[in-house]
């Protein structure tokens, strides 16, 4: 299907969805993954982090809010001005080239970090933040070649992470997480579909990659 038809096909939605569908896009934008999914992951496995104390902790999110979401955040709003994007919705894939070479150095960072800092972050926590990384990278190599959905990787990486935790601990125990994290990448694919941002084919291999960084993450690290 080509991008003319995709965008017709988009066009021709009722408002009420393209509203609903653009307000998805906008909670779940990946600039905030790394923050929510690492604030998911201690309301999930709270236990994980009672080693560390309420100053610790709390010091971790700090840093990946920083580091992870207000630096790339910040990176993109200087680029629009300086005439590196026409918009903040970076429609082609040219253009987020140099968005995501920016993110990639943050999220290296952030990672690379959690790796050396003191009182021991928990393994599902340092697998979430490496598997951002390699995500991105991933993103940033195929996005030459066609405009991968970012949407849907960080869904599928919200999909990786949950299977990270049932290798970790007991699966059933994480029964409903998954469920839950599966209807919101499903709702993530559904707006982007409506919204005609994407190829099907580029919206399903970013569930693809989402979850095969966040598993070869943790490989690597266990």
């Amino acid at each position: 299907m080509s991008a003319q038809t995709i965008q017709h096909k988009a066009s021709t939605q009722p408002k009420g969805q393209k509203v609903l569908a653009e307000i998805i896009s906008y909670i779940f934008h990946p600039v905030f993954f790394p923050l929510l999914m690492a604030l998911a992951l201690y309301a999930i496995i709270p236990a994980a982090f009672a080693h560390a104390t309420g100053k610790q902790v709390g010091l971790w999110f700090i840093s990946i809010a920083f580091t992870g979401v207000f630096f790339p955040l910040f990176s993109i709003a200087l680029m629009k001005p300086l005439g590196f994007i026409s918009s903040f919705k970076m429609e082609t894939a040219r253009e987020r080239t140099i968005p995501l070479m920016a993110t990639m150095i943050f999220y290296f960072w952030v990672s690379h970090v959690f790796n050396n800092i003191p009182g021991n972050p928990p393994l599902a926590l340092k697998v979430l933040l490496l598997g951002n990384l390699w995500g991105i990278i991933l993103v940033f190599l195929i996005n030459i070649f066609t405009k991968i959905s970012m949407h849907t990787s960080i869904a599928g990486g919200m999909l990786g992470i949950v299977f990270v935790l049932m290798m970790i601990g007991p699966s059933n125990a994480f029964i409903l997480p998954l469920i839950i994290v599966a209807i919101i990448a499903l709702i993530i694919g559904w707006a982007r579909t409506v919204l005609g941002a994407h190829q099907r084919g580029d919206i399903w291999l970013g569930y693809i990659i989402g979850i095969l960084v966040q598993l070869g993450a943790y490989v690597y690290m266990k």
